[in-house]
């Protein structure tokens, strides 16, 4: 009962937020915006739908997932119609098809547990889904990772590839066995690990280094949940440097990053610029923010995408950026939790998988954009905008919703 009172009370906490925003949003002008009205009510009106059509056909799941999901939500349309209205828009309408995909993907998965026999198919997929930038030969920031379909728009296949790569790994990994002989230990890692330098080295020659961490991060704590045994891990890291080592040498574009990361502002009117101003727009906001449109974010390159995070902290501040990271983390430990309380290994490591996903992803971005880390061109995951990115996002948590219902 304790847990229902508290999946109401962030129910409506979230609506809270939501109307707050959107209504500090029309105030603005001295018209009152009834777009950013209207627009705060659609967004509610779909959390809504969402949370009615899951609590009455699905009621023993998980439900602080898609509610943690609907609140990064809110707050990224919400920026984003602070930054450029159509941007906020368009993702209204990615969000909107996010919802429908994911109540689509519970409705119609039976039983996560019966798509672990299907390693071949994902093994295709993958091998077929990461090259894919590489033959479109489009250049974006340095990075040859997105590709374009004319009348349609751009996408980026590394997204999609994250779903196939984890469903992979997960279908291979959950026959693994402990073996004293290492010959046999090989014998079942062998194929994984090609698939896994297989994915990595796509990511490296498009240069997004970005994804490679996050591809990284995925194998690393799966093989580690899937064997147990720490030497694995060692392995993984060494290989790592390495081929960081050999990525740093042959392509300029890493050794730029690299640079303007050991000191961005020597180097402010060329790569560096982007990092300075979004360290300036976070200091400049301190602990509790400008407020709403209040702050510069004109000054910040890429703002709806890369650097989205110093915006939310120049106008909203540091404990609300802090108040993200927390949601972060309970998203990721939701899904840890419900790995440790599934039976079924291929489950098990699914959903490891999709939790260090996320985890990864918000900590390359957020590194990257606090210059922990160099910067790479990925979003923060459900705020940022991209429809790539919101499409896989909602894939993985339809996927984690579907496990979290299983006894």
């Amino acid at each position: 009962m304790k847990i229902k009172k508290d999946e109401v009370k962030l129910l409506l906490l979230t609506y809270l937020l939501c109307m707050a925003l959107f209504t500090n949003l029309a105030i603005l002008k001295d018209d009152v915006d009834k777009g950013a009205l209207y627009m705060g009510l659609i967004v509610c009106a779909l959390i809504t739908a969402t949370q009615i059509l899951i609590r009455k056909f699905y009621p023993h799941g998980d439900k602080f997932l898609i509610m943690f999901a609907c609140i990064l939500a809110v707050i990224g349309i919400a920026v984003l119609y602070r930054l450029d209205t159509s941007v906020a828009i368009k993702q209204l309408a990615w969000f909107t098809g996010g919802v429908i995909a994911f109540i689509f993907l519970v409705v119609a998965i039976p039983d996560v547990r019966d798509f672990g026999k299907y390693e071949k198919i994902y093994l295709i997929m993958t091998i077929v889904i990461m090259p894919m930038a590489l033959l479109a030969h489009q250049e974006t920031y340095g990075a040859t990772n997105w590709v374009t379909i004319p009348g349609i728009g751009g996408f980026q296949p590394s997204e999609f590839g994250k779903i196939t790569f984890i469903l992979y790994l997960a279908s291979a990994l959950q026959k693994y066995e402990d073996k004293s002989n290492i010959a046999e230990d090989f014998r079942q890692l062998w194929k994984p690990a090609l698939v896994v330098m297989y994915a990595l080295g796509c990511l490296v020659l498009q240069k997004d280094l970005g994804s490679a961490l996050i591809f990284f991060g995925i194998a690393l704590t799966m093989v580690y949940l899937a064997t147990g045994k720490k030497k694995y891990v060692v392995i993984c890291f060494v290989l790592f440097v390495i081929g960081s080592v050999i990525a740093y040498n042959l392509f300029s574009h890493v050794r730029v990053r690299v640079q303007v990361w050991k000191n961005p502002w020597k180097y402010i009117d060329t790569g560096g610029y982007q990092i300075v101003q979004g360290l300036y727009a976070i200091s400049s906001g301190g602990m509790f923010g400008s407020g709403l449109g209040q702050g510069y974010p004109g000054f910040i390159p890429v703002n709806t995408s890369d650097l989205i995070f110093a915006v939310i902290c120049e106008e909203l501040g540091m404990v609300f950026g802090l108040g993200i990271m927390i949601i972060y983390f309970l998203f990721f430990y939701r899904g840890m939790r419900a790995a440790f309380r599934v039976k079924d290994r291929f489950s098990m490591l699914n959903t490891v998988g999709f939790s260090a996903m996320i985890a990864c992803q918000v900590l390359v971005i957020i590194g990257g954009v606090f210059s922990v880390i160099p910067l790479t061109g990925i979003t923060l995951p459900l705020i940022s905008y991209g429809g790539s990115s919101i499409v896989t996002m909602f894939f993985a948590l339809a996927i984690l919703q579907k496990i979290s219902e299983e006894d």
